[in-house]
């Protein structure tokens, strides 16, 4: 993998990374979450920590640039991305332009977790939703249309109810309801799966760390069968609080994600360390669901993963990691290092460097620079 220009990262190549568990070491602001969001936006073509890319773009640069190699069960795929300060990205895979993020979450997959996560389980149902359509991005690139095309129906039926003056209903309200349905009820068979394929390994990790259960359940807003017939009541019995209040009251958008510690809810009872260790399970449990989707195990990459947990449910995490295939892993104590590990990178100012006895070359800023995405 190659940087270039990609926030304090002004020239870095990290070449013949080993399987197994994978350690950048360094002190905040040094580096090594950088290090990670790059290996990131190889995969996600995005940041995973904020939705612009202009703060990606080292200060005084044009443009960032990253470019790596995956190798995957069909062979290996190279990825390309030139990452203006403002604009679209120029992305190439294999050397063909490639314009749409799915083409390219298609043919390599991976997981990402980082200190964020934590809103997962603590945060409003808004960021569990969030999280129900990454794992359906993760799980199925080529289906992410339904997500926008349930956003696209509620943004429009909503419009048409909060410009609506007149008496009675809005003349074009019915057509508006069919496709919310069909988007709908298309986005809720979606998260019902992607919850039922990841829930239980989630589960069977928290318990493998804890010692005591962690429940996760799909609940929608709208339930019934036919689901579409169960939809289309749900919004003639809200229709007249719908005109009232000038927006979409049923649907997806107002579904929740269950999780519940020793049978509390964990949004509201879960210590700080239950919720974090409750926020990385529902990550590994969904890079378990990609690996029984597509045969073949997700990179992980995970942002300090160990900070929040005692030293004993760290050794276990640590030990777990190591037979999860290639487990990318940034942390800022020295002591958060695991013995585990199949090699380790300090990071220090935007330079890394390996330790003595890792299986690769010494990696850092006199490398040459990725060539440009063209």
């Amino acid at each position: 993998m190659n940087l270039r220009d990609f926030r304090n990262h002004e020239d870095t190549r990290l070449e013949d990374v080993p399987e197994g568990l994978v350690v950048f070491v360094g002190s905040n602001g040094e580096g090594k979450t950088n290090l990670l969001e790059g290996i990131a936006f190889l995969f996600f073509l995005q940041s995973p920590r904020t939705s612009s890319s202009e703060p990606v773009v080292r200060r005084s640069a044009e443009a960032a640039y990253a470019r790596g190699e995956v190798e995957t069960a069909s062979g290996r795929v190279l990825v390309e991305i030139e990452i203006p300060g403002r604009g679209a990205n120029r992305v190439q895979v294999n050397g063909s332009t490639v314009r749409r993020k799915r083409d390219v979450r298609r043919q390599v997959r991976a997981v990402y977790f980082g200190p964020d996560d934590l809103v997962v389980v603590i945060g409003d149902p808004s960021k569990r939703r969030d999280f129900m359509d990454d794992a359906i991005r993760s799980l199925w690139p080529l289906k992410e249309s339904a997500i926008t095309a349930y956003d696209r129906a509620l943004r429009q039926r909503n419009r048409l109810l909060k410009d609506w003056e007149g008496r009675g209903s809005p003349k074009d309200l019915e057509t508006w309801d069919a496709e919310l349905i069909d988007a709908g009820c298309a986005l809720i068979r979606l998260r019902r799966e992607a919850v039922e394929r990841s829930a239980p390994t989630a589960e069977d990790e928290y318990r493998r760390l804890a010692g005591h259960g962690l429940r996760c359940e799909y609940a929608p807003n709208v339930e019934g069968d036919p689901l579409e017939e169960a939809f289309a009541a749900r919004l003639a019995a809200r229709r007249q609080d719908e005109l009232v209040r000038r927006t979409t009251l049923v649907g997806p958008h107002r579904d929740e994600l269950t999780l519940a510690v020793r049978e509390l809810g964990a949004r509201s009872f879960a210590s700080h360390g239950e919720a974090w260790a409750a926020a990385l399970c529902l990550r590994l449990g969904l890079a378990n669901a990609v690996s029984d989707e597509v045969g073949e195990r997700p990179v992980l990459l995970l942002d300090d993963p160990f900070s929040a947990l005692d030293p004993v449910r760290r050794e276990r995490v640590a030990h777990r990691l190591r037979a999860l295939g290639q487990t990318v892993v940034s942390v800022a104590d020295e002591g958060h290092v695991p013995a585990q590990a199949a090699g380790v990178w300090d990071v220090s100012a935007g330079t890394i460097t390996q330790r003595e006895g890792s299986r690769s070359e010494r990696a850092g800023a006199s490398v040459r620079p990725p060539e440009k995405a063209s």
